[in-house]
């Protein structure tokens, strides 16, 4: 199986994944350096093209992450991103990442949703053991959205990250396959 190639979309009840593509950058750009988006990043340098369009050729195109474009399946209309990185086949583990770059589309389940659809393709597609993520312990909703997703608790690091000038403390969770 060539793991660098993941073309088809994934559909469920209420999203679309699709295979992110170079012509996204214009809305990676915009979604990622939207405040309410970057001050929940645990790195909150912004974006620019040319920097999305590296992350594309260096991690993308060379299977290190698998990245989606999440769509609203009403209206086909993308609303985020959903990824997973740091892939290791030798290990069989990946990091999660997701983010809802569209305000008025918060809320409505489809984190949760990309989440659950993310570990299905992880452990069903890419034959993985194990899908971690690291969060900001003051991020509350995506702290729900992953235990709603099947996440669990495994660290809590205080002052861990200092992405504002502040130290932040982050949580560590993770999905182990059955």
């Amino acid at each position: 199986m060539d793991k660098q190639k993941h073309g088809d979309p994934i559909v469920g009840e209420k999203i679309i994944l699709r295979p992110l593509t170079l012509a996204d950058t214009g809305l990676i750009v915009n979604w990622r350096n939207q405040p309410f988006i970057i001050d929940k990043m645990i790195k909150r340098t912004p974006l620019t093209a040319a920097g999305h369009e590296e992350w594309v050729r260096t991690m993308i195109q060379t299977g290190k992450v698998i990245q989606f474009i999440i769509m609203d399946k009403e209206d086909l209309r993308p609303v985020g991103s959903t990824y997973l990185r740091d892939i290791d086949y030798d290990f069989e583990k990946a990091e999660f990442g997701v983010f809802i770059g569209e305000k008025d589309a918060q809320g409505r389940g489809f984190g949760s949703e990309a989440a659950a659809l993310m570990l299905a393709f992880a452990f069903g597609e890419l034959g993985l053991h194990k899908v971690c993520l690291r969060l900001l312990a003051e991020n509350h909703a995506a702290l729900r959205s992953y235990e709603k997703a099947g996440f669990v608790r495994e660290a809590y690091l205080k002052d861990e990250v200092k992405p504002d000038g502040v130290f932040h403390d982050i949580i560590l969770m993770s999905v182990i396959r059955n």
